[in-house]
């Protein structure tokens, strides 16, 4: 007997029996009979078949289910697991709990690191057949297999078993869910507020819940309680009733700092000052109290502050600024020995703090803008060995400087040094021009077309469950984010390793502004182990992804190459503009990812015939902006730097700036610039250039 007649036999047999039969197994065995003995299609496999479903894992259902049932009938591998994973997930959304069930057979077995989840998505489809039954047996074996799956919050909701999931999953977004739903039936019960308080901190309306909590309980609560309450405030930045909570809480010389420096922040300064005095006299060798003293300092005349400030120098890690305070009270008490004595001793005991860092630049920018280039020279180069934030500014002004001297070597040589030091500083961008380096100047960059520019796939995570990694990695963005919350809480600080993965998840479900700050944000950690770990993490390429990512790169690529603006240069705007966010909206009313006015964007829709268009639509807005930033480059003859200075400020402001300041040196024109937001704006597009050029470019 051939193939096609025992595959017409089996289907017989199966309509007699039913479809029941019909496992993946057996399925793959009938698309062996099916198929020509030549072979018609050749399966994926490996690394191609692994690399085909991650490109998958973004599209809608309807597009991917064709190759994932492609890859799903393929032998067993990791590859084929994802696959009919990623089938059944679609198919339940799609309310097709039948054919899910298809694919899900015994997957568990073969796919274990999902396994919790894929018991929950069968019982989700024996739910969508009606089937309660097995249902509810599959729920309960999940609970017994997997006691400590985060997943059981979720399973306990689907039992109707509400108090149980509060008691042993506080942490999980679905038992803040439950928290609401019982408040909304009875808003007095302060257990269940004080639950969302402690694990939903930054979680929309929890001010509304702390405030509630204050105005209506405040005799109940306990000092921990209070904790809780000033912790959510501090967090969120409303400082003053953080500070009053504070007043509430266990004294511990952390919350006697933010009790008075809520009232600083709230411009209060006599609660502020008395305040820091207190925690000074509680807390006598507290790590807090040399910054204490230098606000302290910050509120007190010059004579008053100056007793703050000599005491700060028993503190090893605030006595530079201590130092460089103390020599500008000097100056204003008209003492300029002691002012002198104090800068000289500053200098000699810690050369390269910041503080003398910055003392030296601003001496050294004085003497520059007295045309004395060379004791500027001299003033700036310790900064470059320090690992000060105007290191690589000093270094390139070193190099200009030195230009100035007819010193080109020693001018190469700065420069150089600052694209080794500092290589991701705008500064080392105009260095690489001036050095030759085709990668644009002010007047040449919008040309510029990079090629071959591919934005990357998922980031791996650093931290988290592999069942969330896996659950990343496949594209359930949201699965991921409550199994996160679910696993890290309310737990704060968090690591290295999770605030970066906590930025990778946020990018992934698009709340970019959120993640490329996450990312960021960790540059500012001050522990010795955590700054470690940091500039470890800055060192991979991965990293520089992370705080440079690239959405929406074909539509801006596409509205590039119709204005002939260089795609990165427009990717670097959008970063700085919304940071990706394509409903932004600033207090000026402008929109959307480039930030469109909507007046500009009715006169340059009318320019280029765009009717029915909308703001928040990514394609709409980066054509009305892509038009008008080739408007602004068209106005100053492609300066990109005056036109992203125009985009900023407006033209008129740029024109004011070039009859006053005149633009022989663009660099020093920048410096001048006098709005700093403008300026920063500048520094900032063109910064993000030329990270972007070296992220993904050659």
């Amino acid at each position: 007997m051939n193939k096609g007649r025992i595959f017409t036999f089996f289907l017989i047999i199966l309509a007699i029996l039913g479809s029941t039969l019909l496992t993946p197994r057996v399925f793959l065995w009938l698309e062996e009979l099916r198929s020509p003995s030549t072979g018609e299609v050749t399966p994926l496999e490996g690394e191609q078949a692994a690399e085909v479903l991650l490109s998958l894992t973004p599209l809608p259902a309807k597009t991917r289910a064709a190759k994932l049932e492609e890859i799903a009938q393929q032998p067993p591998s990791l590859v084929r697991n994802r696959a009919r994973y990623l089938l059944a997930v679609d198919l339940i959304k799609q309310k097709q709990g039948k054919k899910a069930l298809f694919w899900l057979d015994s997957l568990e077995k073969d796919y274990p690191v999902l396994g919790a989840h894929i018991l929950l998505q069968r019982a989700k489809a024996y739910g969508l057949i009606s089937q309660k039954n097995k249902e509810r047996g599959t729920l309960k074996k999940l609970i017994q297999k997997y006691p400590n799956s985060p997943v059981g919050a979720e399973v306990l909701y689907m039992l109707g078993e509400k108090t149980q999931a509060i008691a042993e999953f506080p942490h999980h977004p679905l038992t803040h869910l439950l928290i609401n739903q019982e408040l909304e039936k009875n808003p007095n019960q302060p257990p269940l507020l004080l639950l969302l308080a402690e694990y939903a901190a930054d979680a929309p309306g929890m001010n509304q819940v702390r405030d509630k909590l204050v105005a209506e309980y405040e005799s109940e609560l306990k000092p921990e309680d209070w904790q809780v309450i000033a912790d959510g405030y501090w967090q969120v930045g409303r400082y003053k009733k953080a500070a009053v909570a504070y007043g509430k809480a266990p004294i511990t010389a952390e919350n006697l700092y933010r009790i008075a420096r809520g009232a600083h922040l709230n411009n209060e300064p006599t609660a502020a000052i008395n305040g820091y005095q207190k925690l000074l006299a509680t807390f006598k060798d507290a790590q807090e109290n040399g910054r204490v003293l230098l606000h302290l300092a910050s509120l007190s005349q010059d004579k008053e502050a100056l007793d703050y400030l000599e005491r700060v120098k028993e503190f090893e890690d605030f006595a530079p600024i201590a130092l460089l305070e103390t020599a500008k009270r000097w100056e204003r008490l008209n003492n300029p020995e002691k002012a002198q004595a104090t800068l000289q001793f500053l200098l000699q005991n810690y050369p390269n703090s910041d503080a003398a860092a910055r003392w030296r630049w601003s001496a050294a920018s004085k003497a520059a803008a007295q045309e004395d280039f060379l004791a500027a020279w001299e003033l700036a180069q310790p900064i470059t060995e320090t690992n000060s934030s105007l290191a690589a500014e000093a270094a390139f002004w070193i190099g200009k400087w030195a230009q100035k001297l007819d010193r080109p070597e020693e001018a190469k040589a700065s420069f150089e040094y600052l694209l080794a030091r500092h290589p991701q500083s705008y500064y080392s961008w105009r260095a690489a021009t001036i050095l030759g380096q085709e990668v644009g100047d002010f007047t040449t960059v919008r040309k510029i077309m990079p090629t071959g520019i591919k934005p990357p796939g998922r980031l791996p995570l650093l931290a988290g469950s592999p069942a969330l990694q896996e659950l990343y990695l496949l594209g359930q963005d949201q699965d991921a984010a409550i199994l996160w919350q679910a696993e890290i809480g309310g737990r704060r600080p968090l690591t290295v390793a999770e605030q970066y993965s906590e930025g990778l998840l946020l990018l992934a479900r698009g709340d970019y502004q959120l993640g490329i700050n996450r990312v960021w944000s960790l540059s500012q950690r001050e522990a010795p182990q955590d700054k470690q770990e940091w500039k470890a993490l800055r060192e991979t390429p991965e990293y520089w992804q992370a705080l440079f990512p690239l959405p929406y790169y074909e539509t801006i690529q596409k509205w590039s190459q119709e204005r002939k603006l260089n795609p990165l240069l427009v990717a670097a705007l959008i970063r700085q503009e919304s940071r990706f966010e394509k409903e932004s909206r600033s207090p000026a009313g402008a929109i959307g990812l480039m930030q469109v006015i909507p007046d500009t964007a009715k006169w340059v829709a009318e320019k280029i015939g765009l009717k029915n268009y909308t703001l928040i639509n990514p394609d709409d807005n980066i054509n009305l902006g892509t038009w008008y930033f080739d408007y602004t480059h068209q106005e100053y003859e492609n300066n990109s730097l005056l036109a992203i200075a125009s985009y900023n400020a407006g033209p008129g402001n740029v024109k004011k700036w070039v009859e006053k300041y005149g633009y022989d040196d663009p660099d020093l024109f920048v410096e001048n610039i006098p709005f700093p937001e403008t300026r920063d704006y500048v520094k900032s597009v063109l910064g993000n250039y030329w990270n972007y050029l070296g992220t993904y470019g050659q």
